[in-house]
């Protein structure tokens, strides 16, 4: 994890919710954002993936319903 999406996953405390998601969608998140050439790209991804954290039932702009370990 590049060390400006951890430090933004620990300022915006989302860290618990990014470690929560399923592995392919934290990889899918990571590998979005890296892929970005421009550094203002970066930046609109990681606040689209900050926001979807903190909302907790969106993925890349689609539905997510988290499964509940009981």
């Amino acid at each position: 994890m590049p060390d400006f999406v951890k430090q933004a996953l620990i300022d915006n405390n989302l860290m618990k919710q990014y470690l929560s998601r399923p592995p392919y969608q934290n990889n899918d998140y990571l590998g979005w954002i890296n892929r970005a050439v421009r550094n203002e790209t970066k930046q609109k991804r990681l606040n689209q993936m900050l926001a979807e954290l903190r909302k907790g039932n969106v993925y890349m702009k689609m539905a997510y319903n988290p499964r509940v370990v009981k």
